[in-house]
């Protein structure tokens, strides 16, 4: 997905939700912090969104241009509508959204995780694919080390999975600080 489809499913997924702010939480969530990603993070074709406002309007998304739908079958990519609570990200997530907002969005706000709260929410995840979204962001010095600890101690989750998430981080970024954003 790029960031053109990205902002389409903003505006498509505001006009179902009746809600002027959309929420990206899922991997395309990277095209807000970075309009042209490498293109490895462009496979997805799809984006996980809540409206911000109303966020159990997340369904009527999901049901209108989600998986299957006409939509999909149109253009090729979708919206799959989440609840907030899907992701486990770090305290103050919010206020570190990178917002997308432009012509193209018809002015609809699309909120979008900064990229270290991003990666912990995938390393938490830890599905293989969530993993390999990760390494893909230390191979292109997309993430710093220090930032990540600094949020996962911020992440509210139990010591098992903690312990876990810094092995991770850890094992994709090493000790030392990694790339700038």
């Amino acid at each position: 997905m790029t960031r053109l489809q990205l902002e389409h499913l903003i505006r498509a997924a505001s006009t179902i939700a009746d809600d002027s702010d959309i929420v990206v939480i899922g991997s395309q969530a990277i095209l807000g912090q970075y309009p042209d990603p490498p293109a490895e993070f462009l496979v997805s074709k799809e984006a996980d969104v809540f409206p911000r406002n109303h966020p159990e309007r997340a369904e009527l998304i999901d049901g209108s241009i989600g998986e299957g739908s006409p939509f999909e079958k149109v253009y090729g990519y979708y919206a799959h509508g989440i609840g907030p609570e899907t992701a486990v990200l770090p305290e103050g997530w919010q206020d570190r959204l990178i917002v997308i907002s432009n012509p193209n969005t018809l002015s609809v706000r699309g909120w979008c995780l900064e990229v270290h709260d991003l990666a912990i929410a995938k390393l938490v995840a830890g599905r293989e694919k969530d993993l390999d979204f990760v390494e893909g962001l230390q191979r292109h010095a997309m993430g710093r080390v220090d930032v990540l600890r600094e949020r996962l101690a911020s992440t509210p989750t139990d010591s098992k999975v903690r312990n876990l998430v810094a092995a991770r981080i850890t094992r994709f970024f090493g000790a030392a600080a990694v790339g700038a954003v």
